[in-house]
């Protein structure tokens, strides 16, 4: 059971009231199944000095679990690091993969109150696709979210964030990402 039930969050009642019609008309689609459509959002947060310090991992995992809704999954590491004193199996990182309705939920916080609070920001690079047309970007600091508290914060961490998008080139995809309100650097 999804755990925001019969609710329909607002950016995917836009996505389907109003940028899929523009988008079949745009790219000359009969079929509504051949417009992109976003698949999943993966939220990774690598943290290193949780090998050596858990309090770190606990802490890191609790604010990756406020933001995205989910309960993070431990990633640990594949091969030992000896520069580094990792370990093999030592927590390296937290990994979050939304899908359906939580997507589009945490994508419309992001957009309307994540981005306006990062310093400095004059729109993300739009150079961030690869061949398939998934958008990859990156923050440096994870309070800028606003179920944070920012007085239990003892570690600051970055994070990436892919989105993930289906039946799309990137040129496609920066077309949705644009429509879907997505805040891109002019030029």
């Amino acid at each position: 059971m999804n755990s925001l039930g019969d609710y329909t969050p607002r950016l995917l009642k836009k996505y389907k009231e109003e940028v899929v019609p523009q988008l079949m008309e745009e790219f000359g689609l009969k079929n509504t199944l051949a417009v992109p459509r976003l698949e999943k959002i993966v939220v990774n947060m690598g943290c290193g000095e949780a090998a050596h310090d858990p309090q770190i991992l606990e802490d890191l995992s609790r604010d990756l679990g406020l933001i995205t809704g989910q309960k993070p999954k431990v990633c640990r590491a594949r091969k030992p690091i000896s520069n580094f004193k990792i370990k093999r199996g030592n927590p390296v990182g937290l990994k979050v993969t939304l899908r359906r309705k939580m997507m589009y939920e945490f994508l419309d916080r992001f957009i309307t109150f994540a981005v306006p609070r990062i310093r400095d920001f004059r729109g993300f690079e739009p150079r961030g696709f690869d061949a398939k047309g998934n958008y990859t970007l990156g923050i440096e600091e994870h309070t800028i979210f606003a179920e944070v508290d920012l007085d239990k914060v003892k570690h600051i961490q970055g994070m990436n964030i892919t989105i993930c998008i289906r039946n799309s080139t990137p040129e496609k995809s920066l077309i949705l990402l644009k429509k879907l309100g997505f805040p891109f650097r002019k030029g």
